[in-house]
């Protein structure tokens, strides 16, 4: 069955990672996704290592289900390219920092005037208004400046990223959220509207437990490795052979953790018989827990806690993880073969529908200019403006390396 975006045309003009993710999981829906490209291709498939055949294993991971022309605007007449291509799309998106689109005559003002319908996504840094608008920014920046990072380590080290690009999926899964809303409008108005998504915003919406947290208390947030502010006990513990995530600080979950550790008097002592005591006194609760932990094996922590309903699992590394049967078996994981690379594998959209589920392995991962032509052809250019704009230099093409 086709998914449930069928019959909706993304024009992609966005670069990086936030962008594209969201155009990606647009695309893993059935949308049409026209990805457009500067001469040389966008700078995301040099975002590495690794590489894959010359090709960041990054970018390959951010750009399935999606095909590529490359326009070079720069040229006299690229934008008028794209301009002909919103004409007949329904989501126009980018990534450009605050008013680059309206100088290369490709902006919201210009797209909309040709497709009064169309809905143009713009993701940026710190958003297209305020005294951070022009402000360059990316993943790192964003999360130094959003709050993230003096969250995030240990109380004794250094503010931290987080380890992965927070402020980017954040901003991908968010725009791609705005943009479904947007479209949903028009079935009811009919008309088109501007998305504005910055990393900023998305950042702070990720954050949201600790930042009404802060902002009721007034009292900032501390970095607590990989504990909660809010429960405990709700962290990893070291085990005798590496370590184990516990989770067991409701009045059920706590005594029971109590008993299989062997201490049932922990459970009422005056210390730590409420979780509010037990947050508030984290480190002394932590000096008690810890000896014990590390009495026994992580896998035996877990099968012993498993038998009283204690919440707990074990930190996995990313070989430990994609080994596991309920990933490698789950669906949790795709492999969409690329001419050109081979086997691509990745993370599907986690929203899985029962009846318009999309398709996660369609077109690959495209080469820059891959579908230049067909892209142009089914856009209204006949055979004579193509080959004009190719030896024009303002669009180009590229045949696939067959492996």
């Amino acid at each position: 069955m086709s998914g449930a975006l069928e019959g909706i045309t993304v024009l992609d003009l966005s670069q990086g990672a936030a962008g594209p993710t969201c155009a990606m999981y647009l695309g893993d829906m059935d949308a049409n996704i026209l990805k457009v490209e500067p001469p040389g291709g966008e700078w995301g498939r040099r975002l590495g290592p690794p590489f894959v055949e010359g090709v960041a294993a990054a970018f390959l991971g951010m750009n399935r289900n999606k095909r590529s022309i490359v326009i070079d605007l720069k040229e006299r007449g690229g934008a008028e390219v794209v301009l002909r291509l919103a004409e007949r799309s329904d989501v126009a998106l980018e990534s450009f920092r605050p008013g680059v689109a309206d100088r290369l005559g490709i902006g919201y003002k210009a797209m909309s005037a040709r497709n009064p319908r169309l809905i143009y996504a713009a993701i940026s840094a710190f958003g297209q208004t305020g005294p951070w608008r022009d402000r360059p920014g990316v993943d790192g920046v964003a999360q130094a400046m959003g709050g993230i990072m003096s969250v995030t380590g240990t109380a004794d080290g250094p503010p931290v990223k987080v380890g992965v690009p927070a402020a980017d999926m954040a901003g991908g899964v968010y725009a791609s959220q705005a943009i479904l809303a947007a479209l949903f409008a028009r079935e009811r108005t009919g008309r088109g509207q501007r998305v504005d998504v910055s990393l900023l915003d998305a950042l702070l919406a990720f954050q949201v437990v600790p930042l009404s947290m802060f902002l009721a208390s007034g009292v900032s947030p501390q970095r607590l490795g990989s504990a909660a502010p809010y429960a405990a006990p709700n962290e990893a513990f070291a085990t005798r052979d590496g370590h184990v995530m516990v989770a067991a600080y409701t009045a059920k979950r706590w005594p029971a953790l109590c008993a299989a550790l062997e201490r049932p008097e922990l459970a009422i002592d005056p210390r730590f018989d409420t979780n509010d005591k037990r947050v508030r006194g984290r480190s002394e609760l932590r000096d008690v827990l810890e000896p014990l932990f590390r009495t026994r094996t992580t896998a035996a922590w877990i099968s012993r806690l498993d038998d009283v309903d204690v919440l707990c699992g074990p930190i996995l590394s990313y070989p430990e993880l994609v080994a596991e049967e309920h990933v490698a078996m789950g669906d949790s994981l795709v492999t969409v073969q690329h001419p050109g690379f081979g086997e691509i594998r990745g993370p599907v959209l986690p929203g899985r529908l029962s009846d318009t589920a999309g398709d996660f392995t369609g077109p690959p991962p495209p080469v820059p200019g891959e579908h230049s032509g067909a892209i142009l052809a089914e856009n209204g250019f006949d055979e004579d403006e193509i080959e004009r704009l190719i030896l024009d230099g303002v669009v180009a093409t590229a045949a696939v390396r067959r492996q």
